[in-house]
């Protein structure tokens, strides 16, 4: 046969030589005629119905799926394929087959007549894959940085867990110091002042009392010998450094020799030669160190470092709130009036108040009669106690807000709606960048809130806080398409208009940076963002590529 006999045939034969125009090699398999005697037959895909082989591509739809026409538009709701050999394969709907228009899915022109487009793939390939190449050395590059925030998520889990464990720690030791003020307070309570400086005339808590004076006049007299000492060490140091040797004075050379030897320093003339000046200082160390190390204290006796960082706390000691928890160690019977403070303890709640009013009738009573000496004063006894007490729970307080704290913390690092399964966005809380448009400056620090400031000063309007990631249908959490989008909500309230908001368009990018933002809608911000914690690794699968 002649090749321009060919152009006379129509087209289903040509499709019956080779592969089937329009049809995408997943179904090229179920474009096969099946024979029947001399006949050829086709069932439609969706097996509604039998046609001939001939009525295949023929321009006329004959199957209720239009399956029959792959490579025509003579059915509406088909598809056509697109080979694009040198580029990568599409789908476009039939619809758009043979409309004269050169379909830029359709790089190789297949849609049209064969001259009406031209056959560009070899261009638009080369185009495809040099941008493909572009971002995938985006993406490795990226995936390292993002890596080293993978990393951070993990030293905070450690940190946090590690905080958790103190707090505990420290919320166990501070609720039994509370209880023991507690106690202190209320047993302060219900002693009279009287009682109190009955207590106090005991012989054991006037030595007390005397061995703190002697303490402090003690450490007095020791904050003067250091001065003193350093005084006179200032003195011959002087006096090391500007005698001359030469004069051959041997009372001031003694001196001399007799200061370095008890500070350990080397010989002054010694002082300046390679190597001899430090092996001195480190010999001159140790044997300073051999001198303490002999002169070691007693058990039980304190150091020099104590007695200079711990003695003031020893000295402000509450000694009446030893006396009264002493009461308390050793069994000492209560003041005649306390059994009036205590029984609140044991009354039903709703019995306090007439108990309490009772109680002070009774007490002013006693006062009068003088069978109970300055009860009225026992607010005034307790004040310290009390404020020690409230301190102790407002630091208790703080103490369990930081641990719970530290919980939420730890709770959100590796939850997905939060800091991603990896928590590789937890470096980045808090982390503000910003982008300068026209004359105002759009900042977002992220997971916390997006800001309206103008450059050349006047107010900052908020454009929301942190809301939520891509939380559109269909969008699963966790996924590189949930990461895409972040949604700040609740900004300033616009004049006639709605509250401001803002939306994170974000990719892959080696820096966190705002790219360009815009105003779709009134009071309604678009950011473009990059950040390096979209860069998934190239093994990540999941990862929509982009086709055309």
């Amino acid at each position: 046969m002649n090749p321009w006999l060919l152009l006379l045939l129509p087209l289903h034969v040509l499709a019956s030589k080779g592969h089937l125009k329009g049809v995408s090699p997943e179904l090229a398999a179920r474009y096969v005629p099946t024979k029947k005697g001399s006949a050829e037959t086709w069932q439609c895909l969706d097996g509604s119905k039998s046609i001939d082989w001939t009525a295949v591509n023929d321009d006329y739809c004959d199957c209720p799926d239009g399956s029959d026409e792959p490579g025509t538009g003579a059915c509406p709701n088909s598809s056509f394929y697109c080979v694009n050999e040198g580029h990568i394969g599409s789908l476009i709907p039939s619809s758009r087959v043979g409309d004269g228009l050169c379909e830029p899915e359709c790089c190789d022109g297949s849609d049209e007549a064969p001259g009406v487009c031209p056959n560009v793939c070899k261009e638009v390939g080369e185009a495809y894959r040099e941008r493909v190449k572009a971002e995938e050395k985006l993406r490795k590059t990226g995936s390292k940085i993002r890596s080293t925030y993978v990393a951070f998520a993990q030293k905070e889990k450690k940190r946090l867990e590690d905080e958790i464990a103190q707090t505990e720690q420290e919320i166990a030791t501070r609720e039994k110091e509370v209880a023991r003020l507690r106690d202190l307070v209320e047993r302060t309570e219900s002693l009279s002042a009287a009682a109190l400086e009955e207590r106090k005339q005991s012989p054991l808590y006037q030595s007390l009392m005397t061995h703190v004076t002697a303490l402090k006049s003690l450490q007095r007299e020791h904050m003067e010998h250091l001065e003193r000492e350093k005084a006179l060490g200032d003195i011959l140091d002087n006096l090391r450094t500007g005698y001359n040797p030469n004069y051959q004075d041997m009372a001031v050379l003694e001196a001399v020799r007799g200061w370095e030897q008890l500070a350990g320093l080397p010989h002054i003339n010694d002082v300046g030669k390679d190597g001899e000046n430090e092996n001195e200082e480190e010999l001159g160390s140790d044997d300073v160190t051999t001198e303490e190390e002999e002169e070691a204290v007693e058990e039980g006796m304190w150091t020099a470092m104590q007695l200079e960082h711990q003695l003031d706390d020893l000295l402000n000691t509450d000694y009446e709130a030893l006396l009264v928890e002493h009461d308390k160690h050793v069994g000492a019977p209560a003041s005649p009036t306390s059994i009036l403070f205590n029984l609140s303890a044991y009354l039903p709640d709703a019995l306090i108040p007439q108990y309490e009013a009772i109680r002070d009738q009774v007490v002013a009573v006693l006062e009068m009669l003088g069978l109970a000496k300055g009860v009225s004063d026992r607010a005034a006894d307790t004040s310290k106690q009390q404020k020690a007490l409230n301190d102790a729970e407002h630091s208790l307080r703080l103490t369990k807000k930081e641990k719970e704290d530290a919980e939420k913390e730890l709770a959100r690092l590796f939850d997905p709606e939060w800091y991603g399964a990896q928590g590789e966005w937890k470096k980045l809380h808090g982390t503000c960048i910003d982008k300068e448009v026209g004359d105002y400056i759009y900042e977002v620090c992220l997971f916390d809130e997006a800001r309206q400031k103008p450059v050349k000063g006047g107010s900052t309007f908020s454009l929301g806080r942190f809301a939520s990631w891509n939380n559109a249908p269909g969008v699963e959490k966790g996924s590189p398409a949930y990461y895409s989008k972040q949604y700040y909500k609740n900004g300033a309230k616009c004049w006639n208009g709605p509250h401001r908001s803002v939306t994170l368009d974000m990719s892959c990018g080696l820096e966190n940076a705002v790219l360009s933002v815009g105003e779709p809608e009134k009071c309604e911000y678009a950011f473009k963002v990059t950040s390096p914690a979209l860069c998934l690794p190239l093994n990540v699968s999941g990862v929509k590529r982009e086709e055309l």
